[in-house]
Parts: C-alpha cells; sequence; structure tokens
C-alpha cells in the first residue's frame, strides 16, 4: 500500500503537467477557432489604433478666427499679418466686429480679435495698446486656445520688433523649453495610451466573453468534473489569453512605431515587463465577471463599465487626474491603466525610468493578485 501511494506520488507531478498541458491545448483550439476571439484581438485593437492615432487630436491648429482691423496703418497692418501667418489660426478679416457676430454666435469663427482704431495712436504716445479677444464661451477649451494664442501672437510681434530695433528692448526674456516632446504632438501620447485601453479590452471583454460562453454551454461544469484543480484550471484558461494579449500588445507597438512614427526611447524588456503585469488584473477582472453572472451579454457589458469605461476615463489618459473631484482621484487608484499608461507614455518619449515601473508593476500584482483570488474563490471546485 505504501509502495502504490510512493509510486503515485512519484506521477502526480507528471500527471499534472500533462492535464495542464491539455488544457492549455484545449484552450488554444478554442482562440484558433472561434472567429471572435481573433476579432476582438487583432481587429478591434488595429481600429482603435486607428482611430486615437488619426481621428484624435488634441492639437488645435488652423482654428478660423475672424480679424477685425478698425483702422489700416502701417503699425495695425504689421500686426494683423502676425496673426494671418500664425498656423494656428485661420483667419478672415474685416472692417467692423458687428459683421462677425452672427458667425461667432453660429460657430462658424471661434473668436473675434479686434485690433481698434487707438491701436497706432497708443503705440506712438508711448501707451501700452491693447487688442480686444472676443471668443466664444460654450467651449472653453477653445476659448482658452484662442484667447492664450492671440496673446502669443502679440508677445512674438513685439520682440520681432525689439530685435528689428524699434523699440526698448525688454529687462527680461523668458524662453521655453520641452522635453521629450518638444513639437507638443498629441499622437506621441495617445497612441502609447491607447494601446493600455486595447490591452484592457483584450485582457478582459475576450476572457469574460470566453468563459462565460463556457458557463452557458455547460462545458466549464464538465471540466471541473474532471480531476483538475481549480488553481489548473484557470491558469489553463487564462495561459492563451495572456499570450493573445501580449501578441496584440506587439501589434499595436508595431503600428505605433512604423506606421504613427511615434519614438520608442525605453526598452523591450521595460515594455513587456509591464504589459506583462497588466494583463494579471485585466484576466483577472474578465474571469471573475464570467464566473459571476455565467451570461455572455451581461458579462461582455460589465466588462464594458467596469474595464473600458475606467481605463478610458479615469487612467488620466484623456483627463487629468490632478483636476477631478478628490473622491474620484481615490477612485481611480483602484484602476490599473492608471499605472500603465504612464508608464507607456515614458518607455514611448522618455525611456527607461525603473523607481517608477517598479512602483507600477508592483500595483498591479497586487490588483491582479486580489483578482485572481476572487475569481478562484468563485470558481474553486470542492473535492468531497
Amino acid at each position: 500500500m505504501n509502495a502504490e501511494r510512493k509510486m503515485a506520488k512519484a506521477y502526480e507531478p507528471a500527471g499534472r503537467a500533462r492535464r495542464f498541458a491539455a488544457l492549455v491545448r484545449k484552450e488554444t483550439y478554442q482562440v484558433v477557432r472561434d472567429p471572435s476571439s481573433i476579432l476582438i484581438a487583432f481587429v478591434l485593437p488595429l481600429v482603435l489604433l486607428f482611430l486615437f492615432g488619426y481621428g484624435v487630436s488634441l492639437d488645435t491648429t488652423r482654428t478660423r478666427v475672424a480679424l477685425v482691423v478698425e483702422e489700416a496703418t502701417p503699425l495695425t497692418r504689421d500686426l494683423a499679418a502676425s496673426f494671418e501667418a500664425s498656423r494656428y489660426f485661420s483667419v478672415v478679416t474685416g472692417r467692423d466686429r458687428r459683421e462677425f457676430e452672427d458667425d461667432l454666435v453660429l460657430g462658424r469663427v471661434r473668436g473675434i480679435l479686434v485690433i481698434p482704431a487707438s491701436f497706432a495712436a497708443d503705440h506712438a504716445a508711448g501707451r501700452h495698446p491693447s487688442v480686444q479677444v472676443i471668443v466664444d464661451g460654450s467651449d472653453p477649451n477653445t476659448a482658452n486656445f484662442v484667447q492664450n494664442y492671440a496673446q502669443g501672437a502679440v508677445a512674438n510681434w513685439e520682440r520681432q520688433r525689439l530685435s528689428e530695433g524699434r523699440s526698448p528692448p525688454p529687462a527680461i526674456s523668458a524662453e521655453q523649453r520641452f522635453w521629450f516632446n518638444p513639437q507638443l504632438t498629441s499622437r506621441n501620447f495617445l497612441v502609447p495610451g491607447s494601446i493600455a485601453i486595447v490591452m484592457t479590452l483584450v485582457g478582459t471583454l475576450l476572457t469574460s466573453l470566453v468563459v462565460a460562453r463556457e458557463w452557458e454551454r455547460g462545458t466549464m461544469e464538465a471540466m471541473m468534473a474532471t480531476p483538475v484543480s481549480a488553481a489548473e484550471l484557470l491558469a489553463g484558461k487564462l495561459l492563451p489569453y495572456f499570450v493573445l494579449g501580449l501578441t496584440s500588445m506587439t501589434l499595436c507597438v508595431l503600428v505605433a512605431v512604423f506606421l504613427f512614427d511615434v519614438p520608442f526611447r525605453g526598452s523591450v524588456a521595460a515594455l513587456y515587463a509591464l504589459s506583462a503585469t497588466f494583463l494579471m488584473p485585466a484576466l483577472g477582472q474578465g474571469l471573475l465577471i464570467s464566473a459571476a453572472t455565467k451570461n455572455q451579454f451581461l458579462a461582455s457589458q460589465l466588462a464594458l463599465i467596469s474595464a473600458f469605461l475606467p481605463a478610458f476615463l479615469l487612467s488620466g489618459f484623456l483627463f487629468e487626474i490632478n483636476s477631478m473631484p478628490t473622491v474620484i482621484q481615490w477612485v481611480t487608484y483602484a484602476v490599473p491603466a492608471r499605472y500603465l499608461i504612464p508608464s507607456l507614455q515614458t518607455v514611448f518619449l522618455a525611456g527607461d525610468i525603473w523607481p517608477m515601473f517598479a512602483r507600477a508593476i508592483t500595483v498591479m500584482f497586487l490588483i491582479g493578485c486580489m483578482f485572481f483570488a476572487l475569481a478562484a474563490r468563485s470558481t474553486r471546485k470542492r473535492i468531497g
């Protein structure tokens, strides 16, 4: 009897390895045979990446504004030419601001820049002349943009005149420099951030749908009736989707670098370490959703609400976290994408900053362990 037990223990690791390999092989076949898995893993990421790369831009250029020159003098024409030469404005000119009031109300122009008739006289008398900026406050972002760049155009015009010796030089001159993204191109930080959104969809949505489908069909109960432990079952089901998520990420990175010309200044090791760790909470959350719902439709809705929307809105991808209410800022600490998005942007634009990466990896790993523990508790099999 003791000899039989010893032999059983000797063959137990080999038996577990065979069972685990069979589970992985079964899930791999299921992924290959399921067109929806390929669609979510490869087609949907490319669509989202092209959308964020080409369709979404925070670069406000060629904003249409009206320029009113109330009195044409060499000085006012020189300033008007400075506005017309700006790459940020598309200028239509006139002599009376009332010509453009309806255009401003209807949104055909985003602002009215008025060079008053007293501009040249004030400048000649040594008084500081003013330029009036009338903007549409219904769109605060564009209104602030028009105001700030109008002031910048006037400042550039004044500096140009100073350099030509037309008036006394200023006491202080400030020069701006931007690190990592000198052109302030929004695509360079939108595309790396969108990779995190893609990985959230691939990890959470795909896992929740596939496992929920097995609950609906009854195949999950059949697998739980086999001599497979809950840990083996979860690991065997998730490993193919883990590889699928990394493959999808690799495809997105290649598109970002070679198609969108986003600079990649970090290391491949940092990229895969961050991505692999992020897939733990993504896959764990999908598995937990599927185990809790056991329904594909409900699982897909919960995956979008609990994973995609927080990753899109509460991760700092588009909206600054510090500008959110304090309660919402505390909620963002539970969103794994909050830690991945700035890390990916750093890998692409700045390089390897491992103290920052180590903190992000640690937090994502802990969140992933929590999701896996909850998922294992929901799907564990009791052997009587």
